[in-house]
């Protein structure tokens, strides 16, 4: 399974953080790889798809921890506030530094490095990851979709041929699910992120602040490393600090992905680009 899993993100076929494991965004990946190539459907890793999911280099690669990778790290505020205060919101361990860049879990990660003591890693140390790299794009795309129910976007091509399939949290409330044709009205990358106490009337810390707070960009910004906003108001398409979680829990309107998948999606994506949103 860690085999179809890389051999699928090497086509921009994400099954959501590499683990390994067989479920529901695995299942959802070979789904869409079968029907990008016509075979049988029905998200099974049988011999037929196994035969098509070829590797063209080994599966795992080494990673160097250099002098830059410890530079960038930084606790993450616990607050609202604290944050707001940072000079950048990146990544706060190596683990989690290259866990994402291998679009991995950070628990393969550990498992892959199993003498490693992460709470001390120097530069200069060599870390086992998957080696995953989505294709350079040859084009933009002409439509996406994001479809509800499966918890996944799509985009695609002028010919409908299929250049991201990726996991994707939606609104937990229904009311806050905008089904229907939109489009792409901005894009930043990277992307800060403005924090507005009245959309978080739950919060008694938000409520105590009473005023917008600007957060730098990084990884662990609330919106991840990318925003693409939509033409109804408050609604877009953005990264998230926690990509193991993206489709397992839910946001408060916005369509949440991966950090490396809203990346890629950012190379894709064109003002007035058509997203569907499907039920």
């Amino acid at each position: 399974m860690l085999e179809a899993q890389i051999a699928m993100a090497r086509r921009a076929i994400s099954p959501g953080s590499i683990d390994g494991a067989t479920g529901s965004q695995t299942r959802a990946a070979i789904a869409a790889f079968q029907h990008s190539e016509s075979i049988s459907k029905g998200g099974t890793l049988d011999t037929n798809t196994r035969a098509r999911l070829t590797l063209d280099a080994p599966l795992l690669a080494d990673y160097l921890v250099t002098t830059n990778d410890l530079a960038r790290l930084q606790p993450l505020g616990k607050t609202w506030l604290a944050k707001s205060q940072q000079t950048a919101l990146d990544y706060e361990t190596i683990l989690e530094l290259v866990a994402e860049k291998a679009h991995a879990h950070p628990l393969l990660v550990q498992k892959l490095n199993p003498g490693v003591d992460w709470a001390s890693v120097a530069a200069g140390a060599v870390l086992k990851i998957p080696d995953v790299n989505y294709p350079a794009p040859a084009d933009k795309a002409a439509f996406v979709i994001i479809h509800l129910s499966g918890k996944y976007l799509e985009a695609f091509d002028a010919e409908t041929n299929l250049l991201l399939h990726c996991p994707c949290s939606i609104a937990a409330k229904v009311e806050k699910r905008p089904v229907g044709e939109l489009q792409v009205k901005g894009i930043a990358f990277p992307a800060n992120y403005t924090f507005d106490p009245a959309v978080f009337p739950e919060s008694p810390e938000a409520q105590a602040i009473g005023h917008k707070l600007i957060l730098r960009p990084g990884p662990n910004n609330p919106v991840g490393v990318a925003w693409i906003s939509l033409d109804k108001p408050g609604y877009g398409i953005h990264g998230t600090p926690a990509p193991e979680q993206v489709g397992r829990t839910e946001s408060h309107g916005c369509f949440r992905l991966a950090n490396w998948d809203a990346e890629y999606l950012v190379k894709l994506a064109w003002i007035g680009l058509p997203v569907e949103v499907v039920p």
